[in-house]
């Protein structure tokens, strides 16, 4: 690590997954498991609700002779494990199942799963993409209003230390104007939205531009709205894109922490944990690095976007208590049963991981609407 002065996005790839310290990367690291629970670690059941979807995958597309489960941003391989133990033999013999991690693989991993550092090549996966928890880990750049009211730049170094520096230009500048408008306060900030019609004809391809590019003067507020903070989201439109390239057909899903273009936090989102405690965010290595996804932006003209309560709840898992019934008739399954609802409840509360966005997309017509059963959370 250097303590000179550079972005977060910067900051943050170095911290995260640097090849000899990384907070990822570095050699016998616990994973993400030893810092933060996420939905995998919480119970079977959502490994479960995964070979679920997938098996609607499988039967959407006529039950190829080779189906694919890529795991983006697979930790230490635990969904994938979760997943093969759940699924039908049937479709188990056929699964070719991946993980993507830049991290080394584990010891003791199922050795039918493939370990890779990076997607598979474009169109050559059929079958289901989850990436569960990975865009929060796409390091981003930080943007903060000056006395003006202008959007800059915010630098750190290694030790947390933080200073503005330029003001934000070209395709950041351009996201920001498009995206980013934190109720109250965020259109003076950013720049005009752009209108109805622009919107829904805008590209959703990596790279793609999406309207016009503000220059400085349309980033500077009417009344001048100091210290709001943003994280600049493009870099994760683009790894999704990439992502969802991958499949030839079938379904792509990413689950995270999300927000929406009307709903921005005033003051951004960037955080960090360690051992299981939210910490602030120092980019040495010594912690993990995350920010909210704005789904929104990286979702593609098919795409749906769903809360984590109403995908769980169309595949399955429900927190309900059994009946009273049961603990009478079968004491030991009411146990099992009052376990497992405590489970799901955790998994699909709204003031939680139930909270949390599903973004959707198909690939082909096929896997279209595999959970339009369940829109309400």
């Amino acid at each position: 690590m250097t303590n000179e002065w550079c972005g977060w996005r910067e900051a943050t790839e170095r911290a995260l997954y640097g090849p000899d310290d990384g907070f990822y990367t570095r050699p016998g690291g616990p994973g993400p498991a030893g810092h933060f629970r996420t939905s995998v670690h919480v119970s079977p059941l959502y490994a479960g609700a995964v070979a679920t979807l997938l098996c609607r995958v499988d039967t959407a597309l006529g039950r190829p002779d080779e189906l694919a489960l890529v795991d983006v941003g697979a930790g230490r391989g635990e969904l994938l494990t979760g997943v093969l133990a759940a699924l039908p033999d049937e479709v188990a013999a056929r699964l070719r199942p991946c993980a993507v991690e830049r991290a080394a693989r584990p010891p003791g991993l199922d050795p039918r799963i493939e370990w890779r550092g990076e997607l598979p090549a474009p169109g050559s996966v059929t079958g289901l993409l989850f990436a569960n928890e990975w865009l929060d880990n796409v390091p981003v750049d930080v943007v903060e209003t000056d006395a003006d009211g202008v959007a800059r730049r915010v630098l750190v170094r290694a030790d947390g230390t933080e200073r503005l520096g330029e003001p934000v230009d070209g395709a950041d500048a351009e996201w920001l104007g498009r995206w980013w408008a934190p109720s109250g306060a965020g259109d003076a900030a950013a720049g005009p939205a752009p209108d109805a019609d622009a919107a829904k004809g805008a590209a959703q391809d990596a790279g793609a531009t999406r309207g016009p590019a503000p220059d400085a003067d349309a980033l500077r507020a009417p009344a001048p709205v100091p210290g709001l903070r943003a994280e600049i989201g493009r870099p994760r439109d683009e790894a999704w894109a990439q992502a969802v390239r991958t499949l030839r057909a079938g379904l792509a899903v990413t689950a995270d922490y999300a927000h929406e273009r009307g709903d921005r936090p005033l003051f951004g989102t960037l955080t960090g944990f360690r051992d299981g405690r939210e910490v602030a965010p120092v980019p040495d290595g010594s912690c993990d690095i995350t920010a909210h996804v704005a789904l929104d932006a990286c979702a593609g003209p098919s795409a749906r976007r769903l809360t984590q309560r109403a995908a769980l709840r169309a595949l399955g898992v429900d927190g309900r208590r059994p009946p009273l019934a049961l603990a009478v008739t079968d004491p030991s399954g009411y146990v099992r049963a009052l376990s497992g609802a405590g489970a799901a409840a955790e998994l699909t509360d709204p003031a939680g991981l139930g909270g949390f966005g599903w973004l959707l997309e198909p690939v082909g017509e096929a896997c279209a609407g595999l959970l339009r059963a369940v829109d309400a959370g």
